[in-house]
C-alpha cells in the first residue's frame, strides 16, 4: 500500500526556497501544489510555472495543502500568511529569524490554540540543529547559558582582518561583491542578525519571551586590525558574540556585541562564514556545534528536516510533535547592560608624561575596577602613548563611570575603544 502524498505549499523561490524545492524533489510522498512567488530569477531552471501564484494567501487559503513553507523574510506578508495558514489548520515551517524575534510569541500562543506545529529551525544558524537539540536532546538539563557566532558575514570580515591584515572598511566591500554581505550591510555589522537569533536561543534556553528591544547591540565597524593584533598578544582572539546567560532569581543576560575570546575557547577556533553554538547545560556540562550557518542547501536542509518531522506525524496523533511546542515563562526579567558583570578591554590614546598609566589606574581603583594587565606600545607622532588596559571582572555601570572620568583627564587624548572579554 503506497503512502499517501502531502500536499505542500511554499512561500518564497529564492536561494532558500530553491533550496527546499530540489530537496523535496527526492521524496515520492511529499508534492509542492502551490508556490507563491514574485520573482523567479535566481531559479529559473526550476519547472514550476503551473503552480506559482504571486499571492501568498493562495497558499495560506488553499484547503488541499497540509503544510505551509515560509522563506520570504521579513515581517509582512510572512506574518498574515503564516496565522493565516495556522488558521486553517495548516503545519508551518518556517527559516524566518526577523519574524519569529519580533512576532514568534503570538504566533506559539496561535499554532497551540489551533493545534499545529510550528517549526522553525533553520531561523538560527542554517544547518546546525541547534533548536532541536535544545528542545529534545538537552531536555534534562537546566540551561545556565548560550553563546555563538551566529553571523557568518562578521565572522568572515573579522577572520579576514585577522589573517590578512586588511582594515575593516575593505573587508567589507570584499565581502559585499563576493555576495556574503548585502549592498546595505547594517543588519549584519550593526548586529541586528545575530540579535534575532540569540533571543530566539535565550528564549528556548529559559524558557521564556525575550524582548528582542530589549537586547543590548553593538556591531563591529569600530574594530581595526590594531584591536585584534592587541587582543591576540593578550591571548584573544576578536569575535562577534551573541550570548544569553542565567543569573538568578529569574533574572537573564542577553545581548550581541564583539568580544575578546581565548583563544582555548572552542568559539575562538570558528573563523570565514561558519557559524558555531556553545550551550551549558546543568547535567552535561558544556556542548558545542559548528557548521554552515547560511546558503542555499544547508538552510533548505533544515527547512526540509523539520518539514519531514510533521510528515511522520500527520495522521498518527492528535497533537503533532509536543516536545517542540513553545509556552513561556513571562516572569523572566532581562537585565540591562548596566547591570552585566564582565572583564574589559581599552585601548587608550595619552599625552605621554610620567604618571600616566598611574593616574589611569588610580581612576580605575576609585570605581572599583582592578587591571589584570597593562601594555604600552611604541609612541605615536605628536608624543601619544599608545596604552591597552585589560580589567578584572566588573560592574558595567562602574567600567562605564571610570571610562567617563578617563576621558576627561588631562593626558587622554581618547579612548580608542572599549570591548568586553568573554567569561
Amino acid at each position: 500500500m503506497s503512502e499517501a502524498v502531502i500536499k505542500v505549499g511554499l512561500l518564497g523561490l529564492g536561494t532558500v526556497g530553491g533550496g527546499v524545492y530540489k530537496i523535496l524533489k527526492k521524496f515520492p510522498n511529499i508534492k509542492i501544489t502551490k508556490i507563491a512567488a514574485k520573482n523567479t530569477d535566481k531559479n529559473k531552471d526550476l519547472n514550476v510555472k503551473g503552480i506559482l501564484t504571486e499571492n501568498v494567501m493562495d497558499v495560506a487559503n488553499d484547503p488541499e495543502i497540509s503544510i505551509m513553507v515560509e522563506t520570504i523574510g521579513g515581517i509582512n506578508p510572512a506574518f498574515d500568511a503564516i496565522t493565516t495558514a495556522i488558521k486553517n489548520g495548516k503545519h508551518v515551517v518556517t527559516a524566518n529569524k526577523e519574524l519569529i524575534a519580533k512576532k514568534g510569541s503570538e504566533i506559539f500562543d496561535l499554532a497551540n490554540k489551533y493545534n499545529v506545529s510550528f517549526l522553525y529551525e533553520a531561523s538560527v544558524a542554517g544547518g546546525i540543529p541547534i533548536i532541536t537539540a535544545m528542545k529534545q536532546s538537552l531536555a534534562a538539563n537546566k540551561i545556565k547559558s548560550v553563546a555563538g557566532i551566529l553571523n557568518g558575514t562578521t565572522n568572515y570580515i573579522l577572520t579576514k582582518m585577522e589573517k590578512e591584515k586588511i582594515e575593516f572598511k575593505d573587508v567589507l566591500a570584499e565581502a559585499q561583491q563576493l555576495g556574503y554581505a548585502e549592498a546595505d550591510p547594517s543588519s549584519d555589522i550593526d548586529g541586528h542578525d545575530a540579535a534575532y537569533k540569540i533571543s530566539i536561543l535565550a528564549s528556548i534556553a529559559f524558557g521564556c519571551h525575550v524582548d528582542i528591544n530589549k537586547i543590548y547591540r553593538e556591531g563591529i565597524s569600530k574594530i581595526s586590525i590594531t584591536d585584534i593584533d592587541y587582543a591576540s598578544e593578550l591571548g584573544y582572539k576578536i569575535k562577534l558574540i551573541a550570548m544569553g546567560n542565567f543569573i538568578d532569581n529569574n533574572k537573564i543576560d542577553v545581548r550581541v556585541h564583539p568580544a575578546l575570546v581565548p583563544k582555548l575557547h572552542p568559539l575562538s577556533t570558528i573563523n570565514g562564514v561558519t557559524n558555531a553554538v556553545s550551550v551549558y547545560g546543568d547535567a552535561v556540562g558544556e556542548v558545542n556545534f559548528s557548521g554552515p550557518g547560511a546558503g542555499e542547501m544547508p538552510t533548505a536542509s533544515s527547512v526540509v528536516g523539520d518539514l519531514l518531522a510533521i510528515v511522520k506525524e500527520i495522521g498518527k496523533a492528535s497533537m503533532t510533535l509536543p516536545s517542540m511546542r513553545n509556552n513561556y515563562n513571562n516572569n523572566v526579567q532581562l537585565i540591562p547592560i548596566d547591570e552585566t558583570i564582565n572583564s574589559y578591554y581599552i585601548r587608550v590614546h595619552s599625552i605621554d608624561r610620567p604618571g600616566v598609566i598611574g593616574s589611569l589606574g588610580l581612576i580605575c581603583g576609585k570605581h572599583g575596577v582592578s587591571l589584570s594587565q597593562v601594555i604600552q606600545k611604541d609612541l605615536l607622532e605628536g608624543n601619544i602613548a599608545r596604552i591597552v588596559l585589560l580589567t578584572h571582572q566588573v560592574k558595567e555601570s562602574a567600567m562605564q563611570a571610570a571610562i567617563k572620568e578617563m576621558e576627561e583627564h588631562e593626558s587622554t587624548k581618547t579612548i580608542i575603544n572599549v570591548i568586553r572579554v568573554l567569561k
